[in-house]
């Protein structure tokens, strides 16, 4: 990044807020978690990566949902490239930006009240101290 763009506060401002609305829905959260357990080039298959098994979602309406809400949001703000078929997801080009916000949330996750980590699984996961996902693949 240029020295000029992190001096811009509006392009900060901009940047906070595509991450915020990005994260604002469960199955983003759930595609960005899950990609951070794959390194560079590799992926998650979808719709499994974005399914909170706390949740009771159906598979087809989860896929439709992803396919023309959520993909192409995260895909917009270059966090997440996705593919139809086969259907799954790999990082963007900013999702370092995404990830950063993920990883200090996890960091702290032993901090966050209990009404805010029970049956979120990323944060359950943490805050246990375990860490993987089964949803995830690499090439």
């Amino acid at each position: 990044m240029s020295p000029e763009r992190n001096r811009d506060p509006e392009r900060v401002v901009y940047r906070w807020n595509r991450i915020f609305t990005a994260l604002a829905a469960e199955p983003r959260r759930q595609v960005v978690d899950a990609l951070m357990d794959v390194e560079d080039g590799g992926y998650v298959s979808l719709p499994n990566a974005a399914d909170n098994h706390h949740l009771p979602d159906d598979p087809t309406e989860l896929r439709v949902q992803l396919h023309h809400q959520h993909l192409p949001l995260l895909e917009a703000s270059e966090f997440v490239e996705w593919q139809r078929d086969p259907f799954r997801a790999y990082r963007g080009p900013r999702f370092e930006e995404i990830e950063a916000v993920l990883e200090a949330l996890y960091a702290n996750a032993a901090d966050i009240p209990d009404q805010l980590v029970h049956s979120c699984r990323s944060l359950e996961r943490h805050q246990n101290g375990h860490n993987g996902d089964s949803t995830s693949m690499s090439d």
